[in-house]
């Protein structure tokens, strides 16, 4: 099944919108010191989910069903997103449990005794007044809903 030229751009943005997304994450964990808490490393998940997905669509059918739950995906992300800025903003109580340290390689006893606590109810990094998990809310949930509405629409 070949796709349409709407179906493809919802290919690309399914692949395309979490892989930039988890690449920031990344460069400002690695680059600038932005160590990820528990929010953060729930939101990922999806990501890397949504990659798979969009991944799993170029090779096998059905292509728009895979390139459909790659969207969900990033919509899941984009509500973990909003839950974890509103816990960053004092809107409502985060998980009591959210607290971890940011762990590296070598020995796990040093690695949890050194590694730096990372709460997730301090924003670490905004823009515009908004933080990662707020961007990452707006971004993923938009694009999520751009592919959905992509693919709902018949070309002519």
């Amino acid at each position: 099944m070949v796709l349409t030229p709407r179906e493809k751009l919802a290919q690309r943005l399914a692949l395309g919108v979490p892989a930039l997304l988890l690449g920031g994450a990344y460069v400002s964990e690695y680059g600038f010191g932005l160590h990820p808490c528990e929010m953060c490393w729930w939101q990922r998940y999806p990501h890397f989910a949504a990659i798979a997905l969009a991944l799993l669509s170029t090779v096998a059918a059905p292509r728009r069903v895979w390139i459909a739950l790659a969207a969900v995906a990033l919509l899941v992300t984009g509500a973990i997103g909003a839950f974890h800025a509103g816990v960053e903003y004092g809107w409502w109580e985060g998980l009591t449990t959210c607290s971890t340290p940011s762990l590296g390689g070598g020995d796990p006893l040093e690695a949890i005794m050194n590694a730096p606590l990372v709460r997730c109810d301090e924003v670490q990094w905004g823009l515009a007044g908004i933080s990662l998990a707020g961007w990452n809310f707006l971004i993923s949930s938009v694009a999520g809903i751009a592919i959905l509405l992509l693919l709902r629409r018949k070309d002519s």
